[in-house]
């Protein structure tokens, strides 16, 4: 055997093949290149091949015939490339099975779905059938019974036929009537039936979907003469076949709900709680003969109509319901435990209230107080010798804090009306007994400063019977005591008439329910935000507890009692400071604890549009004819505007009335705004606007409100007493006033003679009677006592020489300005106009 047998001989032909290519460039020059190409080796399997590598011959080892194996593959390496080839195929053939059995079964059930949308077809066209047929029997009845009603009309006017006489042969049918007796259909009818067999069997053919449209063939021709289906129409159908094939024909039950009608509703709104169309809701409103649209309110009587008409049930309710969820309910007798009481202590100004209050608790707050004049409530609890607690109220006694003290006389159980024994009954001292009065409280009477030089109590006594205050010493039933603050006399006694006061009225509260109290003072604080000082009447305010006070809501986040400390809880008659309000509450306003926080958040919203709604009302109740003559009169008013910051709430209510009460008809004061906190950049802006000052009180401005300020020109001023603030302003707006006009006579003149003379005219020779006569004064020329002019001298002259004024018994010469008619025997009267400043009372 050659070693050439079958194959080839080894060598490098296979390899690289070395050629020449020419190359052309410009200018005709070329060039010839020697290149390199490398054939490409091509393996072309064998016939079998794939079969022997897929399927073994026996003998052979698992891996395959090595001769036959790719270089580079061990066994162990081709037998998992065999069985990967294997899984795959084995794979790619189960899927391929699975594919199969899903379109057969998708088929299998599109054909179910055929079947039943032709059979529920089938049986929608013979219940069609059935009603056409059934319509048409009774259309022929009720043509043969008209048909019967005319023949035996003429009846009685002919002979009555023989009884034997045969029965008339039955009339033929008339031409076109159906078979069966059923008489032809009228034209309408046959046209209808026509275009509902065509439609039908166009559905059949599979050509509905072009059946409801218009070609341009149909428009020109006529079609069959009736009126084509609209394109949304055949979208309706199309939609409703769809559904009927899926099964969803079957009409579902209708869900009867509880619809909640307030005194207004949104017609949206009101479709909303139904679950039901718009579209349905606003035409069944058309129907009843109310042409509304969708975003319009309807009244409650309306929307209960509808209501019903769209079967449901109707539930009535009111927007004053939110506050339904507030518990009202009166408090078991067994429930009741005792209270200590609240007591107030009023009277005038400086007659010692705090002083009196301090010595009670050995505090000294009338050192704090500026100008040493309380201008804030005070509350403060007090625990007497055997234990008892006490709740003290101190009101502010000036003029301005009238309100303040008519609220601490509405939450009081007791007041205790100061009065000092050197100064007697003033002005306040009456309001806090009309307080009380007004209130219903019990009155005790502390006749203070007794250690006065002039101290007189019984004068005090004797003054207050005036305003039917009866104390004891005098037959009655007020008590009262003689007390000094400075020494401590007679606060023993006080307390002692106190208690026994408290113990006659037996207070009484539940202290395990929800927490009611009444807002004394509201503040906004720079660090802890609006702060509200309650006094807890019932109940007990924990923690935590969500609360609505007012117009404002919040969650109690942190409780001070009048130490300063924090608390847990705070029982009826406990004064507290109250932290987490979403906004400052008035002055007044009842707290009232609530289950949620959306409770709270709708009663606070509720309430703030009923406030809003009557200040609109409020504003909008003057009629046009109101309008114009307030604008007129108040055409020749001038206007002080300001902008009022104060520290609490119930001081800015103070200074607000008081400067209302600043004023008469020629000059007023307008509070642009007032409010709590510290002046901002917004108040700034607001009184520059208004060319208005910005006054403070016991509140300053924060930095970018001074720059700004500065920058503008507006003026801040700050106060930290009410007198102060209110002198100041009753003298800026006396400064709007027209100054009083007066005048003084300072002499009279006669004259005796009139001259005329070139260049100056008329000119009256005078002797000065009385006083004196000026040059720069005023004169009125007075003939048989009656005045004839008013005027100026144009000249005033002592023989020839001018002179500035004349004395009493001195002949001078007088001539008028603008003015000639002078005659002898006038009367001249010399005045001289004086302004004087005025100033409101």
């Amino acid at each position: 055997m050659s070693d050439t047998d079958g194959k080839k001989p080894l060598g490098l032909r296979g390899g690289l093949r070395s050629g020449q290519v020419k190359q052309s460039f410009s200018h005709g020059r070329t060039k010839n290149v020697v290149v390199e190409t490398k054939r490409k080796r091509v393996v072309v399997p064998k016939p079998g091949a794939r079969s022997a590598a897929v399927k073994p011959a026996a003998g052979t080892p698992p891996g395959g015939d090595p001769k036959k194996r790719p270089a580079g593959l061990s066994e162990a390496e081709m037998e998992r490339r065999l069985k990967a080839l294997r899984a795959a195929k084995a794979r790619e053939a189960e899927e391929e099975h699975r594919r199969r059995e899903e379109e057969l079964k998708r088929e299998r059930e599109r054909q179910r779905r055929r079947e039943e949308a032709e059979a529920r077809e089938r049986e929608a066209r013979e219940r069609q059938e059935l009603a056409r047929r059934k319509a048409e029997e009774e259309a022929r009845k009720q043509e043969e019974s008209r048909a019967g009603a005319g023949r035996r009309a003429p009846a009685p006017a002919s002979a009555p036929a023989p009884a034997s006489a045969p029965a008339p042969a039955p009339a033929p049918p008339p031409a076109g009537a159906r078979p069966g007796g059923r008489p032809a259909p009228r034209k309408g009818e046959r046209e209808r039936e026509q275009r509902r067999d065509g439609k039908g069997k166009a559905m059949r053919d599979g050509g509905g979907r072009r059946a409801g449209k218009l070609t341009l063939n149909q428009a020109l021709a006529g079609g069959d003469g009736g009126r084509q289906r609209s394109l949304a129409a055949m979208k309706r159908k199309q939609e409703r076949a769809r559904q009927k094939a899926l099964g969803g024909s079957e009409p579902r039950e209708k869900v009867v709900r509880e619809v909640q009608v307030p005194e207004t509703i949104v017609v949206q709104e009101l479709a909303n709680r139904m679950a039901e169309r718009v579209a349905d809701v606003v035409k069944a409103l058309m129907q009843n003969g109310m042409m509304v649209t969708q975003n319009q309110s309807i009244d409650a009587d309306t929307a209960e109509l509808i209501v019903e008409e769209f079967g449901h049930k109707v539930v009535r309710v009111s927007d004053s319901d939110v506050e339904d969820v507030i518990k009202t309910e009166e408090d078991r007798p067994e429930d009741l435990k005792p209270r200590p009481p609240v007591i107030t202590v009023m009277g005038h100004v400086d007659h010692g209230k705090t002083s009196l209050l301090d010595a009670i608790r050995n505090t000294k707050v009338v050192a704090g107080e500026a100008g040493g004049i309380t201008q804030h409530i005070g509350a403060y609890q007090v625990e007497t010798g055997d234990g008892t607690v006490l709740t003290f109220l101190d009101t502010p006694g000036h003029a301005a804090f009238t309100s303040m003290r008519a609220r601490g006389a509405q939450v009081t159980d007791i007041v205790v009306l100061v009065v000092a024994a050197d100064d007697s009954v003033m002005p306040q001292t009456v309001e806090a007994i009309n307080h009380a009065k007004a209130a219903g409280v019990p009155l005790i009477v502390a006749i203070n400063k007794i250690d006065r030089p002039g101290a007189d109590p019984d004068r005090v006594r004797t003054e207050l019977l005036q305003h039917e205050v009866i104390v004891e010493k005098m037959s009655g039933e007020v008590l009262d005591v003689e007390v000094s603050a400075i020494n401590g006399t007679g606060l023993d006694q006080l307390l002692e008439a106190i208690v026994l006061q408290a113990e006659l009225l037996d207070l009484r509260a539940n202290p395990d329910r929800e927490a009611r109290g009444a807002v004394i003072e509201a503040q906004l604080d720079v660090g802890r935000g609006p702060v509200a000082t309650v006094l807890v009447q019932n109940g007990t305010l924990h923690q935590g507890d969500i609360f609505v006070v007012g117009e404002q809501w919040g969650k109690v986040r942190a409780l001070v009692n009048d130490k300063g400390e924090r608390v847990k809880s705070a029982g009826p008659s406990v004064p507290v400071e109250v932290l987490g309000l979403h906004g400052t509450p008035e002055a007044g306003d009842v707290l009232n604890v609530v289950e949620t926080e959306a409770q709270a958040r709708e009663i606070a919203e509720y309430r703030r549009e009923k406030a809003k709604e009557k200040r609109a009302a409020a504003g909008a109740a003057a009629t046009l004819e109101q309008l114009m003559a307030k604008a007129r009169a108040d055409e020749n008013v001038a206007e002080l505007p300001i902008v009022v910051k104060a520290d609490v709430q119930g001081s800015a209510e103070a200074i607000v009335q008081a400067m209302e009460k600043i004023g008469n008809d020629e000059v007023r004061v307008r509070v642009l705004h007032s409010g709590v906190g510290a002046i901002t950049e917004t108040d700034i802006g607001l009184a520059e606007a208004s060319n208005a000052p910005v006054i403070g009180f016991n509140v300053r401005a924060n930095a970018s409100a001074r720059k700004v300020a500065n920058q503008k020109g507006v003026e801040i001023r700050y106060y930290s007493v009410i007198y102060d603030l209110v002198d100041d302003v009753k003298a800026a707006a006396s400064g709007l006033l027209s100054a009083e006009v007066r005048e003084n006579f300072i002499g009279y003149a006669e004259i005796k003679e009139v001259f005329r003379v070139s260049g100056v005219g008329r000119v009256a020779g005078c002797l000065v009677t009385e006083g004196v006569a000026r040059r720069s004064a005023g004169v009125r020329l007075l003939r048989d006592n009656v005045v004839i002019h008013e005027g100026t001298l144009k000249t005033l002259k002592r023989f020839k020489d001018e002179v500035a004024e004349v004395q009493s018994g001195q002949e001078c010469g007088m001539a008028f300005e603008n003015y000639d008619d002078i005659r002898k025997g006038d009367v001249i009267e010399i005045f001289e106009r004086e302004e004087v400043e005025r100033r409101l009372d």
